[in-house]
């Protein structure tokens, strides 16, 4: 058994607070690697102990493999939690874990490698009786070869970055028109980001579902999965919100788990996991895999029962759960809306700036994981989620309704947030109904929200209130100060 008695966090936000929190249920110290735009934060201020690893800008800090091992180093960590993002999938960065005798909190390197190249994963998965999406992920990349896979497939088609992954290097070309260019447009993206032009090409599932399972690797190798989660509610292929159970057929729902399942157990997978596929009526594909904690966790927690960051540790610690398949059993249904600093009336341009007063109306089934309070700063130098917000209800009818409530009562002073576009995507029928895809926002959102006009009545409140608060001021400044009087 190894001895974790002190983790280091090597990320920021919501994610940190999180870690931090299960390590201290462990009795386990943390050590928290900020940049120096993190100082204001929750989890700056929980943290055992703190270490700078570097300026703002990621590729300085949270990006930057040595700064990150010295600090943990530094603070005599014995293990090192990556969170999500950043280098949490990056498998030099766990094999320098390792060499440095810290224990990464996460999947080998040889994991993370496998299913970190998409074209690697797929060739994996091929290997199993879990289908995979029609497409071509060949040697031969040159234009030529590709455009001819292309009318293979039929349009419209997805262009992948084979290392890519949050959407980046992803282009879908509708007809033959648009072929070359997404080719093009795929490679640069991958290119810049992840260091390769190696493409791969699907076909692209207009009308589809994106569900993924929650599985998890015990340190016994026995793999086991913590049911699905529905993620169709995305934006430029980022979720916006998530929730578990998926709106799936319990036949379909046995066929998805045992598939992830089965491509973890080829793997020899440990720790968290999540399976993703696409879903077109009863038929699924296999999507990817990703190696890391998701930013939706808390939904899979929730109806489940269980702490995966708690898990996580114990995996790595060479511990068992002690968990029996048999025994997960799925409770009601549960919700998480990200919460983001951005105007929705401008299409989410980010709001960046200081928190004003904040409330979170906390009650029965409703869970804030937050990064940020009062008085803190959001900058623009990284994403700009101040808090998720995860509602739990007997059902999903109940737990959106509660899930409206909440965010109508939920206040975030100082900056514009996105609670209006959440609350739209809520109470959309489609939505209500549970029929929506991976096209739900651009076919029913693809604008900014449409701003409020100010009724004549509100105008005149508004007008009496400014007026009475320039009254108010001039009076003030009339007033003699009694602290300088005979200054």
């Amino acid at each position: 058994m190894n001895n974790i008695e002190k983790i280091a966090i090597a990320n920021r936000g919501e994610v940190a607070v999180r870690i931090i929190k299960a390590a201290q249920e462990l009795g386990i110290a943390s050590v928290l690697l900020h940049s120096e735009a993190d100082k204001n934060t929750i989890a700056y201020r929980i943290a055992d102990e703190v270490i700078c690893i570097g300026a703002a800008p990621i590729n300085s800090s949270y990006m930057n493999m040595e700064n990150v091992i010295d600090g943990a180093l530094a603070g005599g960590a014995d293990a090192i939690h990556p969170g999500f993002g950043f280098l949490s999938e990056n498998a030099e960065f766990a094999q320098k874990c390792i060499d440095n005798k810290l224990i990464f909190i996460g999947p080998t390197p040889e994991a993370i490698n496998l299913f970190g190249d998409k074209i690697s994963a797929k060739n994996l998965v091929k290997t199993t009786s879990c289908p995979v999406i029609p497409g071509y992920n060949g040697v031969d990349q040159s234009e030529e070869k590709l455009l001819e896979e292309m009318d293979k497939i039929g349009y419209p088609v997805m262009v992948k970055a084979a290392g890519g992954g949050g959407g980046r290097g992803l282009k879908v070309a509708h007809d033959k028109s648009q072929a070359l260019m997404a080719i093009e447009s795929a490679k640069r993206e991958g290119l810049n980001a992840f260091g390769s032009e190696s493409l791969f090409l699907e076909k692209y599932l207009a009308n589809s579902k994106h569900i993924e399972v929650q599985v998890f690797g015990d340190c016994t190798g026995k793999i086991f999965h913590l049911f699905e989660r529905e993620c169709s509610v995305q934006r430029r292929h980022q979720k916006v919100i998530e929730e578990s159970l998926g709106n799936i057929s319990s036949s379909l729902r046995e066929k998805i788990h045992n598939s992830a399942v089965e491509v973890a157990e080829k793997a020899k997978y440990l720790g968290a996991g999540t399976v993703e596929f696409l879903v077109e009526g009863d038929e699924y594909y296999f999507l990817e895999m990703n190696t890391r904690l998701q930013v939706e966790h808390p939904v899979s927690e929730m109806v489940m029962g269980i702490d995966l960051v708690k898990s996580q540790i114990l995996a790595a610690n060479n511990q068992s759960v002690f968990w029996n398949q048999n025994d997960l059993t799925p409770h009601g249904h549960a919700i998480e809306c990200r919460l983001y600093a951005e105007d929705p009336y401008l299409g989410g341009v980010p709001s960046v700036g200081r928190i004003g007063f904040c409330k979170w109306p906390h009650g029965p089934g409703r869970r804030f994981e937050i990064g940020f309070e009062e008085g803190d700063t959001i900058t623009t130098n990284y994403d700009s989620m101040i808090a998720k917000i995860i509602v739990h209800d007997e059902s999903r009818t109940r737990a959106i309704n509660k899930m409206i409530k909440t965010l109508n009562e939920t206040i975030v002073f100082g900056l514009k947030t996105n609670i209006p576009f959440l609350l739209e995507i809520l109470q959309h029928k489609d939505f209500v109904s549970g029929d929506m895809t991976t096209q739900f926002l651009e076919k029913n959102f693809p604008k900014a929200l449409e701003q409020e006009k100010i009724t004549e009545d509100e105008q005149i409140i508004i007008n009496a209130v400014q007026k009475q608060m320039s009254y108010k001021k001039e009076q003030s400044g009339n007033l003699k100060n009694p602290w300088f009087e005979g200054s």
